[in-house]
Order: C-alpha cells, then structure tokens, then sequence
C-alpha cells in the first residue's frame, strides 16, 4: 500500500519528538517511550477526503474516519497498557503523553477534515436546492 507523502514525513518527525530529542530531566532519565510502549502501532490516517465529495464519498470517508478513530483508541490503549507505572521515569511520562497527545491532535484533525466536507457538501446542495 502507498502512503500518502504527509504520513511519510510525519512518522519520522513523531519519533524524533517521541524519542529523537532525548533530553535529561531532572532525576537523569532521557524522554523516550518505554520500550513496551514502543511496539504500539500509530494508525494511518484515512486518505484526504476530496472538495467537491459526493454524498457516497462521504458515507465511505466516515466509515474510514470511525475505523481510523477505534484504531487510534486501540493505540492509546496500548501506550496504556504497555507501561508499568511504577517503573516509568520523568521522561518515559512525558514521552508518553506527547505520544498520547498526538494521537489526539490526529484525531481532531481528521474529525474537522470531515466536518469540513460535510458542510461543503450541505452548501452545494442548498445551493442546488434554491
């Protein structure tokens, strides 16, 4: 499967902010996932859903986004359940709550994408409409 050129590049820059810019904290640990976490799969985002999207374009653009969504709870889920919180340093937390966090912001940005869409495909139809 081809990736989209946006996932290509944002992968790397995930790992350099997750684990690239291993800086020391105050009780000597370095920001990086614990290696447990570090087997959790970050999910693709569903490919960009087009301007002009048609009614069934954007019926198969949510189903995309819901299976992206579950896939990304899936994957919180794991950083979750990957770590022994009594074993974690400073920077295991905050390299696991930047992880965290991005997935969130992935979220929200496929979410208003769609949102995006939908109200563009409402207005045409007005339009059409009147």
């Amino acid at each position: 499967m081809k990736r989209p050129f946006s996932v290509l590049f944002l992968s790397p820059v995930l790992a350099l902010a997750v684990n690239g810019a291993a800086m020391a904290q105050e009780d000597g640990s370095q920001v990086v996932l614990p290696l447990e976490a570090q087997t959790c799969d970050l999910p693709t985002a569903p490919p960009r859903i087009p301007d002009d999207a048609t009614y069934d374009q954007l019926v198969e653009a949510k189903g995309k986004v819901s299976e992206f969504q579950g896939e990304l709870q899936a994957y919180r889920d794991c950083l979750e359940g990957a770590t022994d919180p009594e074993n974690l340093t400073e920077g295991n937390r905050i390299a696991l709550n930047d992880a965290h966090n991005y997935s969130v912001s992935m979220e929200e940005r496929v979410a208003e994408q769609f949102n995006v869409a939908v109200r563009s495909y409402k207005a045409r139809q007005s339009k059409e409409e009147g």
